[in-house]
């Protein structure tokens, strides 16, 4: 299935091809690359936080989409470099700037460079619920079991 999301170029280096807009790196990724836009190469000091941007502004438009952005694992394997809320969600009608929550877990300093792929977004459907209020649910085979209920193997 493939969508089409408009894309704002919000960073001039975007614009003049200095760097790659988001993309799949294969054919079978499913995540689009993020790019850290900052203004200069910047570190990200052990245990701080940085709003880092992407220079590029989304708008899905469909109700029915969403993005999430995620972490790329080998710079949170490799460096500690995760997202400071763990997964970003972009609603269908957001526009304005996509910022990407750094977080470095690690113990030390690590520099972004300007260009460097730091999360990936993937585009996803959604389907929207409604509640039917009930006494009691309907009985299934875990029930009320709670967490580790379904054993380890």
């Amino acid at each position: 299935m493939s969508v089409e999301v408009a894309l704002k170029i919000l960073d001039p280096r975007l614009r003049e091809g200095r760097y790659a807009l988001p993309a799949y790196a294969t054919e079978g990724s499913a995540g689009l690359d993020l790019r850290a836009m900052p203004e200069q190469d910047t570190w990200l000091k052990a245990g701080e936080t940085l709003l880092c941007p992407t220079g590029i502004a989304v708008y899905l438009r469909d109700p029915n989409l969403c993005a999430t952005v995620l972490p790329r694992s080998g710079l949170g394997f490799k460096h500690g470099i995760v997202l400071g809320n763990l997964t970003g969600l972009i609603d269908s009608d957001y526009q304005g700037p996509l910022m990407v929550p750094l977080w470095n877990r690690s113990n030390t300093d690590y520099l972004i460079p300007v260009g460097e792929r730091i999360a990936q977004m993937v585009i996803v459907p959604i389907v929207r619920a409604s509640f039917k209020v009930v006494e009691d649910f309907e009985k299934s085979p875990r029930s009320e079991g709670g967490f580790g209920s379904t054993g380890r193997t």
